[in-house]
């Protein structure tokens, strides 16, 4: 059992406690945040901000900038997010879940090779490309960043990006030695499964979203 505790944890041994403590609430936050998601709620907003403010303080001192960037710019998509979720398209209806456009899927194309191109050339100029896990970085940055761009627009292709990136980033942070961090991206694949159906069957039941 030591053994096991050692494995998942040991890497906390040389790391300041008040910086292990605000990964956890960080990790407490985006939970919840990834939860109110699922539900359709707009709670999923103030507590995402919570959470990656405390991740960009944190990613900061740890000098992981592709995952600081994601997390700065959920910071800011979460600000739109809000606005556009409580914006109301007539007299009685806010935004609804619906899918993408073609004019969509397109411009969710080019924000990700755009995201490629920007976070490529961060790590270059930061002399940033010191182990493999920066290349793996490029493509999930871009990956969430498309992700979250069409969760703020209420999209529900914004699961399969947040998928995708969650199943890439559990081996990823668990090798850089974030076990909390890892353990939460393990509970957003399932949760993300789990609000790709629920939205599916909110469009089902609501046809006229679509």
């Amino acid at each position: 059992m030591s053994q096991l505790f050692d494995f998942l944890f040991g890497q906390y041994a040389d790391y300041n406690p008040i910086h292990v403590w605000l990964e956890i609430i960080a990790v407490i936050f985006g939970f919840l945040s990834v939860w109110y998601s699922k539900q359709n709620k707009i709670w999923v907003f103030p507590t995402g901000m919570i959470s990656t403010a405390i991740f960009v303080y944190l990613l900061l001192k740890w000098e992981l900038l592709g995952d600081m960037m994601i997390n700065g710019y959920y910071f800011i998509m979460s600000v739109y997010g809000w606005y556009i979720w409580t914006r109301k398209v007539d007299a009685t209806h806010v935004t609804p879940i619906s899918r993408t456009t073609s004019k969509e899927k397109k411009q969710s194309i080019a924000i990700f090779l755009a995201t490629l191109v920007f976070v490529y050339a961060v790590y270059t100029v930061f002399d940033k490309w010191t182990s493999w896990t920066a290349y793996v970085d490029t493509v999930t940055t871009a990956i969430f960043f498309v992700g979250m761009w069409l969760m703020a627009k209420r999209k529900i292709e914004n699961w399969i990006y947040w998928i995708i990136g969650d199943i890439i980033s559990v081996p990823l942070y668990f090798y850089k030695g974030f076990t909390f961090t890892s353990f939460q991206y393990l509970l957003f694949t399932f949760i993300a499964i789990a609000g790709y159906l629920a939205w599916k069957k909110h469009l089902h039941n609501n046809p006229s979203t679509l």
